[in-house]
């Protein structure tokens, strides 16, 4: 350990991300002879080539496959010691807070978080993405600070807490003749259907009335949850929605909020960060103040 250069973790990551000593030079602002040199110290310190030159392509070394998910586990350890090691002062902080989460929930809670923050801290910065198939592997390489998502999406490896939960109404326009009396499941699957459709996964909702109506029929696949509401605006559509977005939405876009005419499950909605951020002050602020919005929500 008294010779080996932590930097080499970060170099050894990337390597085996990239696959390529070029791109990973890129990757971390280096000359390619400097990522090079990086190579052959990690091969001379694991007595492991990493990387092995097959035609074009590099190919990592089963030796080093099985390293990659000790040394980026130890690299997020390393982080949260650094960033726990300095107590955190929201008022002066300039913090970059990374945020996987729906456009459905930037909608009900962040914008109520940026006015509190606003407040609290002005410098802070919140980097939001959308969840996608490989968010949980995001969490655990800690390229995300926090993920808000339904429980059915969490994973074992690491904390999480429950929000709030959530049902989900029938949402349609005010001029759609189906709207002027209580929905039966007749009329409900007599009407076309705007649905969502997240980065080719099916959500919550879409994936419990797949098995139960496979009959429904779906005339529009919106990418985003804020979407699916204009899109039935003017028409005899209909969509199934969170029931604290559409009542957001409904008088903007003129929509009528009805019950489903069948049981819905309700969606639990979840926080989950990385286990070795658990004692971070200043995610623990952030957490806490998202938890206050959701519980007031």
């Amino acid at each position: 350990m008294e010779n080996f250069d932590l930097n080499l973790l970060v170099a050894f990551e990337i390597l085996l991300e990239e696959r390529s000593v070029t791109r990973a030079a890129q990757r971390l602002n280096v000359t390619q002879s400097a990522m090079s040199a990086s190579l052959k110290r990690l091969r001379e310190s694991f007595q492991d080539e990493i990387l092995v030159l097959h035609g074009k392509k590099m190919i990592p070394t089963q030796h080093a496959l099985n390293l990659a998910p000790e040394v980026s586990a130890s690299l997020v350890r390393l982080k949260s010691l650094i960033t726990g090691s300095t107590r955190f002062d929201p008022a002066h902080s300039k913090r970059r807070f990374r945020i996987c989460t729906s456009d459905y929930l930037i909608k009900v809670l962040m914008g109520r978080l940026l006015e509190q923050l606003q407040v609290e801290a002005p410098s802070i910065r919140l980097d939001f993405t959308f969840p996608n198939a490989q968010s949980p592997a995001r969490l655990e390489a800690d390229d995300i600070d926090l993920l808000l998502t339904p429980e059915d999406f969490v994973t074992n490896e690491h904390p999480s807490e429950m929000l709030f939960e959530e049902r989900h109404v029938v949402a349609g326009w005010a001029g759609n003749p189906v709207m002027q009396a209580p929905i039966t499941r007749k009329s409900f699957l007599e009407c076309g259907h705007v649905v969502v459709q997240i980065s080719n996964r099916e959500i919550f909702i879409e994936a419990i009335l797949l098995k139960m109506l496979p009959e429904r029929r779906i005339e529009i696949v919106a990418p985003s949850f804020i979407q699916a509401p204009w899109m039935v605006r003017g028409t005899n559509r209909l969509t199934v929605m969170h029931e604290r977005l559409a009542q957001i939405m409904a008088p903007t876009l003129d929509l009528v909020i009805a019950e489903p005419p069948f049981p819905l499950p309700m969606m639990r909605e979840m926080m989950q960060w990385h286990s070795a951020r658990s004692n971070d002050e200043g995610l623990l602020w952030l957490r806490q103040r998202i938890r206050d919005i959701a519980g007031s929500t």
